[in-house]
């Protein structure tokens, strides 16, 4: 099972898992949401401790992560009456900023946490481990209307949403000749996304870097609306996003060297979907650790047991090989980013094992 580090923050192979996508509905925008248990529910792997458990636990930050920590909690919720679970989206920069301030005990993040935001949390005394929960294919979609990008190269996508295609990359035929003399509209993650920062740094060769005249939003289904409703526009997002509205979306193929390849539980593991497979992390506090209910909640989230509920929410689960190391990260109480520390071209078990 092999998953390869394309830069000291981004890109990663993978190796085999099956999986079943089916998706669970998804609350958006930059607000809290949490969920009581119905009266009655109990949970198919509770956790250790029950019903005995009490407390809140405040979880904030990527809206790609947000269905798999919701997921998470409502289920863990339904088994433990007494625990209060809420999950916010205010992006991924936004929700490390919560983090590193003593706001939230859990950071959701679509990538790794950056050295300012390392050096944030150590200011304020905050550590913090590090735990990998699942693999995600990151996809372009257009309106089911758009019939002429079937697929589309990583320079294609450079030419549209390069920072010098402000204000002069207007037209879909100035993306590629073949394509229709048609004006281009673009949806995106905003700024705090990691989504926004993972897409830039592949598709643009630099963290950040983008134009800045698309509509942007840490609200992944307001760009779902905009391609829907716009049959020129284009926009990018996690894949539960995507298979969550197939039925009005088309997935682009991209193709990253070596031919067109389509977002697929399949794709992200054999590696063929490349350079925009990546892993989606939550970040979490030693301090907060010391909380039986919080323990409890995380030994609950990393447990091989519950792997279906990342496949129900459309992501992919790490695997029983993989899933140990990151158990151990957090039983052994492994501090710091280990993914930011490591060489270009290491696996995740070596990151892991570190």
């Amino acid at each position: 099972m092999l998953f390869q580090l394309r830069s000291k923050r981004f890109a990663y192979l993978a190796a085999s898992i099956a999986l079943t996508f089916v998706v669970s509905s998804c609350a958006g925008g930059g607000t809290d949401t949490s969920t009581e248990a119905p009266e009655g529910e109990t949970a198919e792997a509770p956790a250790e401790g029950g019903g005995d458990l009490s407390g809140t636990i405040a979880i904030d930050g990527s809206s790609t992560v947000f269905p798999i920590s919701e997921a998470m909690a409502e289920e863990f919720m339904a088994a433990n009456n007494g625990v209060q679970v809420t999950v916010g989206t205010s992006g991924t920069g936004g929700g490390f900023e919560k983090f590193c301030a003593g706001e939230t005990q859990i950071s959701n993040a679509s990538r790794i946490i950056e050295a300012d935001e390392i050096a944030a949390c150590e200011a304020a005394g905050i550590e913090f481990i590090e735990l990998p929960v699942a693999q995600d294919a990151l996809t372009v979609v257009v309106n089911p209307e758009n019939d002429w990008a079937e697929c589309m190269t990583i320079e294609q996508l450079n030419t549209m949403w390069a920072p010098e295609a402000q204000g002069t990359v207007s037209n879909w035929n100035q993306v590629d000749p073949s394509f229709p003399d048609a004006p281009l509209a673009l949806y995106g993650p905003g700024t705090d996304s990691g989504t926004f920062d993972y897409f830039t740094d592949v598709v643009n060769g630099e963290e950040g870097a983008s134009r800045g005249d698309y509509t942007s939003s840490e609200d992944d289904n307001v760009i779902v609306q905009g391609v829907v409703g716009d049959p020129n526009a284009l926009g990018y997002f996690g894949y539960a996003y995507y298979e969550e509205n197939a039925d009005s979306l088309k997935a682009v193929q991209v193709d990253g060297g070596e031919g067109c390849v389509a977002p697929s539980a399949e794709t992200v593991l054999d590696g063929s979907y490349a350079p925009l497979s990546r892993p989606l992390f939550i970040y979490v506090s030693t301090a907060a650790l010391e909380e039986p209910h919080i323990q409890e909640f995380l030994n609950f989230y990393v447990d091989e047991a519950n792997a279906s509920l990342v496949e129900e929410v459309g992501y992919v689960p790490l695997g029983d090989e993989l899933t140990p190391l990151v158990q151990a990260r957090l039983e052994n109480g492994v501090t710091g980013s280990a993914f930011a520390e490591a060489a270009e071209g290491a696996s995740l078990p070596e990151i892991l094992a570190q």
